[in-house]
């Protein structure tokens, strides 16, 4: 039997909830409950007892076997004697130390309490990205940081900005916000809300964020009295402009976090636009997983004098990372998907899918196998979404089906395992995909399907990477599912003759021209893959 304290109950609606004097989360109680207990109504302040059960309406927890307390029995179950997980919750809260020495961090010129704070969360040792970048965001220059994920960029731009914002404390202006961080996909964005809360939960700091898929409106009240930092999605916050619910004249930092997808995305002309209404006096960071011409333009653009720090090759992948390659039919595709996941149990594995209708199907192809997936992509509410990523995260469900949404919004660190079901379009996103396994220092595996008519996608993505993927065979799926054949040569350059190229006679002695007609156009995917 639990106990807990009614907090707030309406008898015209008939329903309530009770704060467990255990912890945890308020439980709802219905009317209905109260009238199977014998009772008819319940006040703020009253003491119960009560079970929790599955509500039939609700399909969710709330209290059954409701019973109240006289003063008596209340203080005698509210005494220490009566509650040990109270007191064992209590002891563990003053027994909490620091997890480790972050004495480095202050070397890099941060205040002392953001310092502490991360001795608290475990921090030591900063790494590559977070060492260069910090000492330039403190002097106030604009910062072009590229690294791979997984490489604490997060810290690198959000530790410097807790600093700044600590030292040059301002009244927060209605409907405002002191910094601004853009993230291209939701789930980033609650991920670098969450650290943001982490290492601000000792300081005199509020944080919040705007995604698409949450209420607009709770969104607005939380901005109505400002706040020092706002982390959200380029779409949500245009509109919360639109509808007056926030203002950006007082915006003095603003971050762009993972530039290159927002571009990949398409929202290159929301963010012109939202810079445009920033304050000109203003720091400015981007960080990106890669580089490209596109992001070069941004920076001249809207950086001043940037300083550039990067830590890894552009548009590389991780080292520890082990890929293979397999050539498969797309008939078998699902059946070496089966394999994978059946011959790899209890491992966390994450499947990318080109689009959202090949995700949802390949959920139900697994659950005819008795294999439990879920998937996320831009159908999906947020609520559906967080969820599929809550159960992934607790081992509810080992395998993740998601589009490129997701590709840089998943920050679990015991992914071991990447499928690449499709080929992505752009051969950039085949870094961030694989970029979900093998995080800080971890090793992980990527495994990439390609089908005949994805030969081109798997060259690009070569080429970007810089090497030749290793091929492997599953038994009786990839063997003789494909003929082979070389990548063709490059084709010459220069002068010098050549007998396909150039002028003079041509077999049967057709000079170049004659013959009449087009030749018919051979594309890119009529050539054979590499074996």
């Amino acid at each position: 039997m639990l106990t807990g304290t009614v907090i707030w109950y309406n008898p015209v609606k008939g329903l309530g909830f009770i704060h467990p004097d255990q912890g945890g989360a308020d439980v709802f109680v219905h009317m209905s409950a109260l009238k199977a207990s014998g009772m008819k109504v319940v006040k703020e302040g009253d003491k119960l007892t009560y079970e929790l059960l599955l509500d039939e309406k609700t399909g969710k927890q709330a209290a059954a076997n409701v019973t109240v307390l006289k003063k008596d029995e209340a203080a005698l179950l509210t005494s220490t004697s009566a509650h040990p997980k109270v007191l064992k919750e209590k002891k563990k809260e003053r027994a909490v130390q620091p997890q480790s020495d972050a004495c480095a961090f202050a070397e890099l010129g941060l205040d002392d309490e953001i310092v502490k704070a991360l001795s608290f969360l475990g921090y030591s040792v900063p790494t590559a990205i977070q060492e260069q970048a910090i000492p330039s965001v403190l002097l106030g220059r604009d910062l072009v940081g590229l690294a791979q994920t997984g490489t604490g960029k997060t810290a690198a731009f959000g530790l410097p900005l807790i600093h700044q914002l600590l030292l040059k404390p301002e009244a927060l202006k209605p409907r405002s916000a002191r910094a601004l961080i853009l993230s291209p996909t939701r789930e980033l964005a609650l991920q670098i809300h969450d650290a943001f809360v982490s290492f601000g939960k000792r300081l005199p700091l509020n944080f919040t964020h705007a995604i698409g898929g949450a209420p607009i409106r709770k969104q607005m009240r939380d901005l109505a009295k400002g706040v020092d930092i706002l982390v959200a999605t380029p779409g949500r916050l245009e509109d919360l402009v639109t509808q007056k619910g926030l203002r950006l004249d007082q915006t003095k930092f603003l971050i762009l976090d993972e530039a290159d997808q927002m571009l990949d995305i398409g929202f290159l002309p929301a963010v012109r636009r939202i810079v445009g209404q920033v304050s000109k006096e203003r720091q400015t960071l981007l960080f990106s997983a890669t580089m490209s011409k596109e992001i070069k333009k941004l920076t001249d653009t809207y950086l001043t004098d940037p300083v550039q720090v990067s830590v890894t090759p552009e548009n590389s992948t991780v080292e520890k990372i082990t890929q293979t390659l397999m050539h498969l039919t797309k008939q078998n595709k699902g059946l070496a998907l089966q394999r994978i996941v059946s011959e790899n149990p209890r491992k966390r594995i994450i499947v990318f899918s080109r689009t959202k209708h090949g995700s949802d199907k390949m959920v139900k192809w697994l659950a005819t196998q008795d294999i439990k997936a879920d998937a996320i992509h831009g159908n999906k509410s947020q609520g559906q979404r967080q969820r599929a990523l809550d159960d992934f995260k607790k081992g509810k469900t080992y395998v993740l089906i998601a589009t490129d949404i997701a590709a840089r919004g998943i920050d679990i660190p015991d992914i071991e395992i990447v499928v690449n079901f499709d080929l992505p379009n752009v051969p950039e996103s085949y870094v961030h995909r694989i970029g979900r396994t093998a995080r800080a220092g971890a090793e992980g595996r990527a495994i990439a399907f390609c089908a005949p008519d994805e030969h081109k996608q798997l060259w690009d993505i070569e080429k970007i990477i810089k090497m030749d993927i290793p091929v492997v065979e599953i038994q009786g799926l990839t063997s003789n599912a494909i003929p082979t054949f070389d990548k063709p040569a490059p084709r010459r350059r220069g002068g010098g003759a050549n007998p396909k190229r150039g002028s003079g006679p041509r077999e049967g002695g057709k000079p170049r021209g004659a013959g009449g007609g087009k030749k018919p156009f051979k594309s890119g995917a009529n050539r054979g893959p590499r074996r």
